[in-house]
């Protein structure tokens, strides 16, 4: 059956006269005439049966249905775009791998070193887009997620990474000749909003008496609550392995120890079927093992 599909000088003429409200400047952003304007919406009105302006004069409004359809037009329009200018930019030959992956390990961890992987594999493309929370990977157009264990990856092909401990950080200056236990009372403590009872579970975790451990600010992301430590607003409980650069050049100390009960386990996330791109999700699934297997030893 043939899909009921608007041609794409139909769809591009109601989009431009929908933002302009006018059909001669919408020909005049198309370079087109307004007749051509005027025949295309015709067209669309008449394969949708139904109206989508209301016109008064030279001007024209779109009416509830055209304001509705309008709406969805553009998503598409602005969408098929994308997804053209995204073809067009791929070398020929080339292999391109689209990734979703949690922010502060994409622009701490993973994006820094993909210098070493293009120098590596060149003739394949990685795309990556942050997703705080986990989400369908069937037909999402990801070919892959690095994400944290959750059931909502049930039926996916699941390849471990690392566990995420979470450890203290904050600037050296803050810190004074006091125990560096009670220094935890003293200094502002940072929080990540996703996870409230922090402090409440390393306290008690490491017998640490907190006068008020939920007292402080709150940021959604890890790269938030680093940016207030690297500026010296408090201590934040992080992921080591996303500050080990400032541990190591002495911007950031850790005088406490690592949490054993504050983790989660991160993994690859692949979908269930294998996809046309499987043979460049291997090479990027090993490359990405070999990266983590040397974080791994370099902290022993």
């Amino acid at each position: 059956m043939r899909r009921k599909i608007p041609s794409s000088a139909s769809l591009q003429a109601f989009d431009a006269a929908a933002r302009h409200g006018n059909f001669a400047r919408a020909a005049e952003e198309l370079s087109l005439t307004e007749g051509a304007i005027s025949r295309q919406i015709a067209r669309l009105e008449l394969l949708l049966n139904r109206k989508l302006f209301d016109r008064t004069g030279s001007r024209v409004k779109l009416n509830p249905a055209g304001a509705h359809y309008a709406h969805h037009i553009r998503e598409t329009l602005e969408r098929l775009e994308r997804d053209t200018q995204y073809i067009m930019g791929i070398p020929e030959g080339s292999k391109s791998l689209d990734i979703a992956a949690l922010p502060t390990f994409s622009s701490r961890w993973l994006i820094p070193r993909l210098g070493g992987f293009k120098a590596m594999y060149p003739d394949i493309t990685l795309n990556i887009a942050a997703r705080t929370d986990p989400f369908i990977l069937t037909e999402s157009g990801f070919d892959a997620a690095i994400h944290f264990e959750h059931p909502a990856w049930a039926g996916m092909r699941i390849q471990f990474l690392f566990e995420e401990k979470l450890v203290p950080v904050c600037q050296p200056t803050l810190l004074t000749d006091k125990d560096v236990y009670e220094q935890l009372n003293d200094i502002p403590r940072i929080h990540r909003r996703q996870n409230p009872d922090a402090w409440h579970h390393y306290a008690n975790e490491n017998e640490i008496s907190l006068d008020n451990p939920t007292q402080g600010v709150r940021y959604d992301l890890h790269e938030m609550a680093i940016a207030a430590v690297m500026t010296g607003q408090g201590v934040a409980l992080v992921p080591r392995m996303y500050v080990q650069n400032e541990l190591s050049r002495g911007l950031l100390v850790s005088p406490w120890p690592e949490s054993e009960s504050l983790s989660k386990k991160f993994c690859l996330v692949k979908p269930p079927e294998t996809g046309v791109n499987e043979a460049a999700l291997e090479i990027f699934e090993r490359w990405l093992l070999a990266e983590i297997h040397t974080l791994a030893e370099a902290s022993i």
